[in-house]
């Protein structure tokens, strides 16, 4: 899924090619894309847009008379840039927004449909559907400790939590408790004071560096090939791979559709974490510490 640096990454590339720009003309390829039925799609044609916002992991397009075009590309979802004349890609795509300078195609990979777009007008109702998420670029480590401790969770759900923290998904949440070396099953509010400030500080360090790198990959031309794997990453999707901090093999919890990546030896003592369905498979095999893998 697209988390907060591919999201302001789209959002810079969309306001340079659409701020100020007329909606001509929306077509919807897919009906179950479009989630709301009031006001009707159809109120966007001909209204300008007066710029793009993130809204957590939501691309917003602030048009005139306060509407706003909410686009949610959960995991598959993505959007692309087609200059006048160019063919959007077929099967995938779900809806098309015309612009004098070209077309924005929202689209989805594979078959199970979850990406939407919203359309709603006021900003009461664009706050209706905002998880609620602390901005941490904004924020200070007082209020990153109050919403890290509100509930007691792992680090893993809290971070991911859009609740929570605004932005940060599995991926990132990695990326983060690796830079924090902080296990991904510690309890929030177990933590030490000198360890929820590192988390801060990693957690508002991973996120900018890597909106920085974006920024430098993509330029002037529209984002691309946006992916959750990424191979400069340090421990999101390298498992089996050398941690780039002490050299030992990544290791992973899978779960659900997804799968969790950290460094033992930097982050758990060099604790092996049970994996819930391996390690109840494997029992007494199951290795308790990383050395037992060498």
């Amino acid at each position: 899924m697209p988390e907060l640096p591919d999201i302001a990454i789209y959002c810079d590339a969309l306001a340079s090619r659409i701020a100020g720009q007329t909606l001509a003309h929306i077509r919807i390829d897919s009906p179950f894309v479009l989630r709301t039925a009031i006001p009707p799609i159809g109120d966007a044609e001909g209204k300008r847009v007066l710029g793009v916002r993130r809204l957590g992991k939501r691309i917003v397009l602030a048009l005139d008379t306060d509407l706003f075009l909410v686009f949610h590309l959960m995991i598959a979802g993505r959007l692309r840039w087609l200059d006048p004349g160019g063919k959007p890609p077929k099967r995938i795509t779900l809806a098309r927004f015309e612009f004098g300078a070209g077309t924005l195609a929202f689209t989805e990979a594979g078959t199970r449909r979850r990406a939407s777009l919203h359309l709603v007008r006021g900003e009461a109702a664009l706050s209706a559907i905002d998880p609620g998420g602390l901005e941490l670029h904004t924020s200070r480590l007082d209020e990153f400790a109050a919403r890290l401790t509100r509930e007691n969770h792992t680090l893993k759900r809290a971070l991911t939590d859009p609740r929570l923290f605004s932005g940060i998904g599995n991926a990132y949440s990695d990326e983060i408790l690796h830079r924090a070396k902080l296990s991904p099953l510690a309890l929030t509010q177990k933590l030490a004071a000198p360890e929820v400030a590192r988390l801060f500080d990693a957690t508002r360090g991973v996120l900018a560096e890597w909106m920085a790198r974006l920024r430098g990959e993509a330029g002037s031309a529209f984002p691309e090939n946006v992916t959750a794997f990424r191979p400069e990453m340090a421990v999101h999707g390298k498992y089996g791979k050398p941690c780039p901090a002490c050299g030992a093999p990544v290791q992973r919890i899978v779960y659900a559709e997804n799968e969790c990546n950290y460094c033992a030896r930097c982050q758990t003592g060099g604790k092996i974490l049970a994996d819930r369905s391996l390690s109840r498979l494997l029992k007494a095999s199951w290795p308790r510490s990383i050395d037992e893998l060498g």
